[in-house]
């Protein structure tokens, strides 16, 4: 625990947690160096609620011990909890009220907390502190709560496209005038190019660990080291600096390509074209206006191209923007939900990447390395055989929050459960992410190393995705055969002779009966 000194009369507790590290934050607003205290903690809770990917565990509690010496070099004293400090309590709402009594603090002042589970710990903190405690808006984000309500009154469905062009118009980013930049809001039709032969994407630099990394790599080995992951190789930055020269180095290197092969899979190369500075902005190493504010110069002046500023602007401004707002819109009883009656377990190989299926055991192969994979290879394999299989959609969700840096559970849960495994019932998309071993074989080069083939749905050389595609179409018809978007592969569904059919579901049938 860092020593700050006597306590001052009257002194304000000022509670920063590990994913509001931004120097503007709400609750350090107002702050007064000569009577306030800043209060960060690294507690057990929040380190095991689920069994985070070691780097993921390493990259918050080393973000937050750097961002705690940005306060103190600006002034601001400091008081923060280690994980192996004597005394800590293990919790947020104990180390609250511990700091209350060792500062004699007459009040507490918060910023709100990004998920259900903490707001409702927040709850109580005034109770077990016995002041005040001051909660106020994170205001990091382009769309305030109120503003989202206000969107989501009395609409029966969402559409991110909707929300999105409302929040273009409401911020003017990529607006000339009253219209789009370029004539048209959307300019995904162009983004999903395979990765041609010959093209080698620029490296993602890492940042090699300084003192007080390698000190949490050390804890984390020792506290965590059975979790899922590896972690030899951490290179995460950790301080705004760091985080910021990554960012620049991906509009300048990356972000003229990234529009065409946002899309794209191709084994050994994760990254791609992809900014992989999701965790930087999730903790507020970055800021979303100024990354915002820098693509669209980076449009402006030349040097990228509009699909590509277009693409990374509809996935902040539209994508980021929307599932937060349909996360608190919707509380905690949307995890909950299970439109399609999902409930198998998952299979062994995801903590494993033990499987012949040469574009699973890649990305999960990269997710154990990196805490890491892109959204394509996110949705389109792993959440695609999950949502084939039939999954339960609770040990999904718990599986994406646990191996990914950047998974918060306000981002997290309705892309998995909403837009990968349709769970919400088409809340949050119009239709399931369902495909067939050929949309990997179109956008990836898995499938040229893999003993199963693409094009065979039936027999041992059959890559398993063709058939469990036709069986969730089937098993799931009373749910989805409405859905007009469905409608063509339902027709096709329809019109396989009935051997064929038959032979598909048995395919299916003995693939799903021996996972485990």
């Amino acid at each position: 625990m860092t020593g700050i000194g006597a306590p001052a009369p009257g002194t304000t507790l000022r509670m920063v947690l590990g994913d509001q590290l931004s120097p503007g934050i709400s609750a350090l607003r107002d702050l007064d160096p000569e009577r306030d205290v800043v209060l960060m903690a690294e507690v057990a809770a929040e380190a095991t609620y689920v069994r985070h990917h070691p780097q993921k565990i390493v990259f918050f509690l080393s973000a937050m011990r750097h961002f705690a010496a940005e306060l103190e070099a600006a002034g601001v004293p400091v008081d923060y909890v280690r994980l192996d400090d004597p005394g800590n309590t293990g919790t947020l709402g104990g180390e609250v009220a511990r700091a209350v009594a060792r500062h004699r603090a007459v009040r507490v002042i918060a910023t709100e907390a990004g998920e259900w589970r903490l707001a409702a710990d927040m709850a109580g903190w005034q109770a077990r502190a016995g002041v005040p405690v001051e909660i106020r808006e994170d205001d990091r984000f382009l769309c305030p709560h109120a503003v989202f309500a206000e969107w989501a009154e009395e609409r029966r469905e969402f559409r991110m496209e909707h929300f999105y062009r409302v929040m273009r118009r409401r911020t003017g980013i990529l607006m000339d005038g009253g219209g789009p930049a370029g004539g048209r809001w959307n300019f995904d039709a162009e983004n999903r190019r395979r990765l041609p032969d010959g093209v080698e994407p620029p490296p993602v630099p890492g940042i090699a660990p300084d003192d007080v990394t390698r000190a949490v790599i050390a804890l984390v080995r020792d506290r965590f080291g059975g979790h899922f992951g590896d972690l030899d190789g951490f290179g995460y930055a950790v301080t705004r600096s760091d985080a910021e020269a990554l960012w620049e180095r991906f509009v300048v290197e990356r972000l003229p390509r990234f529009g065409d092969y946002q899309d794209a899979m191709a084994h050994g190369r994760p990254f791609l074209f992809h900014a992989v500075v999701a965790p930087y902005l999730n903790v507020g190493l970055l800021g979303a206006r100024a990354m915002l504010a820098r693509v669209v110069r980076a449009w402006r002046d030349g040097s990228v191209p509009l699909n590509a500023a277009e693409g990374f602007v509809r996935q902040i401004l539209g994508w980021r923007e929307y599932v937060r707002g349909i996360y608190w819109q919707q509380g905690p009883e949307y995890a909950a939900r299970n439109a399609l009656g999902a409930d198998r377990a998952l299979p062994a190989f995801f903590w494993s990447g033990d499987t012949d299926m040469a574009c699973l055991a890649a990305c999960i192969g990269d997710t154990r390395r990196h805490a890491y994979a892109h959204h394509i290879q996110r949705l389109m394999v792993i959440g695609n055989f999950a949502l084939l299989i039939g999954a339960d959609p609770a040990a999904v969700n718990r599986w994406y929050l646990e191996v990914y840096a950047d998974a918060v559970e306000w981002v997290q849960l309705p892309n998995t459960h909403g837009m990968v495994l349709h769970a919400d019932g088409g809340l949050l998309g119009s239709k399931p992410y369902a495909a067939s071993g050929r949309y990997i074989q179109r956008m990836s080069d898995y499938c040229g190393g893999c003993r199963h083939r693409p094009d065979v749905a039936v027999g041992p050389e059959a890559c398993p995705f063709n058939a469990l595609y036709w069986h969730f179409l089937d098993r799931n018809r009373a749910t989805l055969g409405g859905n007009p978007r469905l409608a063509m592969p339902y027709r096709t569904l329809d019109r396989f002779e009935p051997d064929r059919r038959d032979a598909l579901l048995r395919q299916a049938g003995r693939f799903l009966a021996q996972l485990a």
